[in-house]
C-alpha cells in the first residue's frame, strides 16, 4: 500500500496546443505543407475535455498554449463568436484553464480586448511580482507584457510568458513598443512580406513571431531567483519556443538566445512547454533543460488527437500523449550538478 502511494504524482495537468478553431471548410496552411481542419479542432477540444474528466487523477488546471482560434475568423467578423463556441466547450470541465497568448489571439483581439477578456487568467496567478497587464491603479497599460506565475504545489512553479511582448501584431500602433518592434523587424526582414523568410539568416524575424522585451527578461530575472532559493522546479510556459532542435528555426522567439542565456543560468528552470510549431519537436539542451513544443491541434487530422497529460513527480515529470503527442518521461537534472549552471 505505502509503494502504491509511492507511485502516485504530485499533481497531474492537461496540455493542449494551437486549437485555431473556425467554422470554415479545411483549407491549407499559410506555407502550402499542410491541411488545416478549422471544424475538427472543436471536435478534438472535446475529445480532450472528455477524456481529461475521465481521468482517474483529475487535472490540477490545463495549460492552453495558445491560438485558440484562427485568424481566418477576421473574414467574416467571426472571432467573438468562434472564441466563445471554444471556451463553452472549455467550461464543461471543472478545472482551470491557464491560457497564453500566441499571433492567432492577437491576429483576432487587440491586446486590451485579450486582458479584459476570458482568455486572462493571470487572476489565477500569484499576486506577488506579476508582469502584469495593467497598471497600479488597475487600469489597462499597453506597454506592460500578460505574463505570470503560480505554484500548484509546493517546490513547483510555472512561469508563463509573453512571446508578443515586442511585436507589431501584438501591440497597437500609439504603443512605443510597437515602433520599437517594426524598426527591429524590418531591420532584420527586409522582405516586402514580413511574414516571409527567404533570404535571411536570422529566420526567426517574421512578423507571426515576437520577442521578450529587456523589461520582461528582467522579471523573469526575479521570478527565477527567487524560485532558485526556494528549491521549487519551475516550468516555464509560452506560445513561442525558445530553443532551434525544438522547433523549426522559423518559429522561435525573436531574441531567443537571451531568452535561453536566461533560463540556462537558473538552476530551478526544469522545462521549457510551448505550441507555434504545428508538427511538434522535442529536445533536451546542455543544461538539462527539457524544451517541449506540442504538436498543433488544428493539423490534426479527424482520426488522430493531439494533446497531453503530465504526471509530476519528485525527480521527473511523465507525459502520457494521445494521438501525435507521444509519451515521454523527462527527468529533471541531477541536483548535485545543477550548481554546475554558469
Amino acid at each position: 500500500m505505502e509503494s502504491k502511494r509511492m507511485e502516485e504524482p504530485y499533481f497531474t495537468f492537461g496540455i493542449i496546443a494551437d486549437i485555431q478553431y473556425a467554422d470554415m471548410d479545411n483549407r491549407f496552411n499559410y506555407l502550402k505543407t499542410s491541411m488545416r481542419y478549422y471544424r475538427n479542432s472543436l471536435t478534438q477540444l472535446k475529445a480532450a475535455v472528455e477524456e481529461w474528466a475521465m481521468e482517474s487523477i483529475k487535472p490540477a488546471f490545463i495549460l492552453q498554449l495558445g491560438d485558440i482560434i484562427d485568424g481566418i475568423n477576421t473574414k467574416d467578423k467571426s472571432s467573438k463568436t468562434a472564441l466563445e463556441r471554444v471556451l463553452v466547450e472549455m467550461d464543461k470541465l471543472p478545472i482551470q484553464f491557464h491560457h497564453v497568448w500566441g499571433n492567432h489571439e492577437f491576429y483576432n483581439f487587440s491586446r486590451e480586448y485579450l486582458n479584459g477578456s476570458k482568455l486572462n487568467s493571470q487572476a489565477r496567478g500569484d499576486r506577488i511580482d506579476r508582469g502584469g497587464g495593467t497598471s497600479e491603479n488597475g487600469e489597462f497599460n499597453d506597454e506592460s507584457f500578460y505574463a505570470y506565475h503560480f505554484s500548484p504545489c509546493p517546490k513547483f512553479r510555472f512561469l508563463l510568458i509573453d512571446g508578443y511582448d515586442l511585436s507589431p501584431i501584438g501591440r497597437e500602433k500609439t504603443s512605443p513598443k510597437y515602433d520599437i518592434a517594426l524598426n527591429l523587424l524590418k531591420e532584420k526582414n527586409p522582405n516586402e512580406d514580413l511574414n516571409s523568410p527567404t533570404g535571411l539568416e536570422e529566420v526567426q524575424f517574421v512578423l507571426f513571431n515576437g520577442g521578450i522585451s529587456p523589461s520582461q527578461l528582467d522579471w523573469m530575472e526575479r521570478v527565477l531567483t527567487s524560485s532558485d532559493e526556494k528549491e521549487e522546479n519551475v516550468f516555464v510556459v509560452s506560445h513561442l519556443p525558445v530553443h532551434p532542435d525544438a522547433a523549426d528555426p522559423m518559429c522561435l522567439v525573436w531574441n531567443y538566445p537571451e531568452v535561453l542565456s536566461v533560463l540556462q543560468s537558473h538552476p530551478c528552470v526544469v522545462g521549457y512547454l510551448a505550441g507555434h510549431n504545428h508538427e511538434g519537436r522535442y529536445c533536451m539542451d546542455p543544461y538539462g533543460i527539457h524544451h517541449l513544443t506540442f504538436s498543433g491541434v488544428i493539423e490534426t487530422p479527424p482520426e488522430s488527437r493531439a494533446f497531453g497529460t503530465m504526471y509530476v513527480y519528485e525527480d521527473k515529470m511523465v507525459l502520457k500523449g494521445r494521438g501525435l503527442v507521444e509519451d515521454r518521461t523527462l527527468y529533471y537534472r541531477d541536483p548535485k550538478n545543477k550548481a554546475e549552471r554558469h
